[in-house]
């Protein structure tokens, strides 16, 4: 049995135009907790409207995301995520823990990064026919439960070093204070060089990256709030050296300055 996950980080805000979408994420089963975080759907019907802009700032994650002759494994995406919805369709994906890749892989997660595998990369014949089976459900439950039942199917190993890195990433997530890769070393007590070494391995990403990334997940959501913002003091709170980095990597990363972000946010 599946349970809706809280509300999602990282989702840049437009203003909802016409038609129908729907977007549901739901928890794995205990078997399956090891190495996914979520399972997520998106499905939308925009016919006799115009397209939809999508965006996100994609976590450090690699998923396996089903859409009718388009499935594929995708490494983490380092830059803005943007899809334009048009016509109706159904995307069905499985958001796999920071490190839970890993030993499906077998190789560093890195060498995946901004790109993408195809299922049979990984799982050989045995997923020819995954795809049909899970499009061919009616509903998000339907999906769950056949890709619950490949994936235990073909699960590989445990390996201790998941946990660890999973609670790596999500106390980079939660904590405000985490701002630099030497603050996560003295926390941890791990050398720089092991840790970045670990991230490579089973993120994807280094640690610095993920850092910079959480940080600008919780700009982006404490600007949607609507507040009003001392940006010299927002930049430093950040963890920014000042407020010109600050604005720099936040308008190269969402396309637009953070005020008029901001401005937009609140229409």
């Amino acid at each position: 049995m599946t349970n809706a996950v809280g509300k999602a980080r990282g989702v840049l805000r437009h203003s909802p135009g016409p038609g129908i979408f729907h977007h549901a994420r739901l928890m794995p089963s205990a078997s399956l907790r090891g190495s996914v975080e979520h399972f997520w759907i998106v499905r939308w019907d925009l016919c006799g409207h115009a397209p939809q802009l999508r965006e996100t700032l994609p976590h450090p994650n690699v998923h396996l995301v089903f859409e009718r002759g388009l499935t594929r494994i995708f490494g983490v995406h380092t830059t803005r995520f943007t899809r334009v919805l048009e016509g109706s369709g159904c995307v069905f994906g499985v958001k796999f823990r920071p490190g839970g890749f890993y030993p499906f892989l077998r190789k560093p997660v890195a060498t995946i990064a901004n790109g993408s595998l195809s299922l049979q990369d990984i799982f050989g014949d045995a997923a020819g026919s995954l795809e049909d089976e899970v499009l061919a459900c009616v509903d998000e439950t339907g999906m769950v439960e056949v890709a619950t039942r490949f994936l235990n199917a073909h699960r590989p190993p445990p390996d201790a070093h998941i946990d660890r890195v999973a609670s790596l990433v999500a106390d980079i997530a939660d904590d405000r204070s985490l701002t630099t890769v030497e603050r996560l070393v003295e926390r941890y007590g791990v050398g720089k060089r092991a840790l970045q070494r670990l991230f490579n391995t089973y993120v994807g990403v280094s640690p610095k990256w993920v850092i910079n990334r959480y940080r600008l997940h919780e700009a982006i959501e404490r600007l949607a709030a609507g507040d009003a913002v001392d940006w010299a003091a927002f930049a430093i709170d950040l963890g920014y050296f000042d407020q010109a980095h600050f604005i720099r990597d936040f308008r190269n990363l969402v396309g637009r300055p953070p005020g008029e972000y901001a401005t937009a946010a609140k229409g």
